[in-house]
């Protein structure tokens, strides 16, 4: 059968078996061959090594893995659910970041160490789940939001223990997430991009594969990206080892680094491929992009003019919307209106690059953009209003904007669709809350703790509107679970 529809040039998948056995036989004797080669399969060590990614980083693959599948069976064998040992990985994550935030260094090692076992327990869910067999939308949505909640929670807490030591490394911790949170939106634009993306002649791509052929490219390919356990191994040593700020000058040198080498790559594929891109790829960007009212109004009127701009103009016009806000809230006084006429520009110039479907070459650039330019200027604002409890609560902001954010990934690669259009009204899209800041710096900063209250408010107000929406969808909607096999984006 397989050879007839091949014959008609149907498409057949041939699974790699491996160890495993699969024969037509066509007489008692071949029968009873294929039966003695089926029972000499160890069906336990195949389960064992199917629990394991079949691609992952480096130390993860050879710190984490060889162990913690025998975790995952022990745990199988107990009854445990995936879902329950997520929740463990969490809950020692939280310790860490309480251990961190101590500020002294047995705090610091038992941080370290409680991090590295929160990992080992991270692995061990989706390994309990391959080897069992138990998926569920639930677990999936908590795998995905639990990792970014641990990491940012040990961000806070690596903040609160300097600044009990004297050393106000807010600034920092938060740049740290921003910088994290676009790596990860580069990512899932780029893929979203062209998930469906036909005609790839990349000479890059082909580059990349022949690469993929030699043995020890790959894996150093694979650790300059700084995936999830080189990234966690990285903060543990440095955490039990130095102190926050050693800690966190490392971690962003390291994704600086690595998010320069993963967006290269990804623009010259980009720029050297023919490709023709979906409509579902368009109304994925649209999603990821975030507008609200303000943009979407901009966009309806400028509609015309966007289809006559040349085919790089998106990401151009809002690459330098994003550079003004962000430029001009860092580099004029606080409290000054130039920083809400930039904001307002950026309003238009979003407007303006999502106009038209985004299909073109570099169009996967706009969403991460966009997360940059807000994030960004949340921060810039809080580092330079110097009022006490700023930026712990421009923490907090940015923690419920980016939790949205990642929400809408995951509902998107779940085949379900964007957050529904009402929330996204009613949190204001990327540039109305950027807009929403600059105008709370301008009216407030003369007003003692006027600003952080604000953003603590606008904090407030975010995640209780998002995290009630993203609860009630992923509890109660049915959604299918997102079973990534690849392990997190690079």
């Amino acid at each position: 059968l397989a050879d007839a529809l091949a014959a008609e040039d149907v498409p057949v998948h041939r699974p790699e078996l491996g160890v495993l056995v699969a024969a037509v036989p066509e007489d008692a004797l071949g029968r009873a061959r294929a039966l003695d080669r089926t029972r000499a399969v160890d069906d336990e060590k195949v389960r064992l090594r199917s629990a394991v990614k079949s691609r992952d980083g480096f130390f993860t693959t050879f710190c984490i893995s060889p162990y913690s599948r025998y975790i995952a069976r022990w745990c199988a064998r107990r009854g445990l659910t995936p879902n329950q040992v997520t929740t463990a990985s969490l809950l020692t994550a939280l310790i860490a970041a309480s251990c961190a935030a101590t500020g002294t260094r047995p705090g610091f090692i038992a941080a370290g160490a409680l991090l590295i076992a929160s990992f080992v327990l991270d692995c061990t869910d989706g390994q309990l789940a391959r080897y069992s067999l138990q998926y569920s939308t639930l677990g999936a949505w908590l795998d995905a939001t639990f990792d970014r909640a641990k990491e940012y929670a040990y961000y806070a807490g690596l903040a609160l223990g300097a600044a009990r030591g004297g050393d106000d490394v807010w600034a920092l911790a938060l740049g740290a997430m921003v910088l994290q949170t676009c790596r990860h939106v580069v990512d899932f634009s780029f893929n979203e991009a062209n998930h469906d993306a036909t005609g790839n002649s990349s000479p890059t791509a082909a580059l990349s594969d022949r690469l993929d052929s030699v043995g020890w490219t790959v894996w150093v390919r694979r650790m300059i990206v700084l995936p999830i356990g080189e990234r966690w191994a990285l903060i543990a040593v440095l955490t039990a080892c130095t102190t926050p700020r050693v800690t966190f000058y490392a971690l962003l040198i390291g994704c600086a680094l690595a998010a320069c080498y993963t967006t290269a790559g990804r623009v010259l594929r980009s720029l050297t491929r023919r490709a023709r891109r979906t409509d579902r790829a368009a109304r994925a960007l649209g999603d990821l992009a975030d507008s609200g009212p303000i943009a979407q109004g901009f966009a309806a009127v400028l509609r015309g003019a966007a289809r006559r701009l040349p085919a790089l103009a998106a990401p151009a016009v809002a690459l330098l919307g994003a550079a003004a806000v962000v430029c001009v809230s860092a580099f004029t006084s606080f409290g000054g209106p130039w920083p809400v006429v930039a904001a307002a520009g950026y309003a238009l110039a979003s407007g303006l690059a999502v106009a038209r479907p985004l299909k073109g070459p570099l169009d996967w650039l706009v969403p991460p953009v966009f997360r940059a330019a807000e994030y960004g200027t949340i921060l810039v604002l809080a580092a330079d209003s110097g009022v006490n409890g700023a930026l712990p609560a421009a923490f907090g902001l940015v923690s419920a904007v980016a939790y949205h954010h990642y929400d809408t990934v995951y509902r998107i690669r779940g085949g379900t669709g964007a957050p529904p259009h009402w929330l996204v009204r009613a949190i204001g899209g990327h540039e109305g809350r950027t807009l929403a800041v600059t105008v709370a710096a301008a009216l407030l900063h003369e007003r003692n703790q006027g600003f952080t209250i604000a953003l603590t408010a606008l904090a407030a107000a975010l995640a209780l509107a998002v995290l009630s929406e993203s609860i009630r969808f992923w509890v109660s909607s049915g959604a299918p679970a997102v079973h990534d096999e690849t392990g997190e984006p690079a």
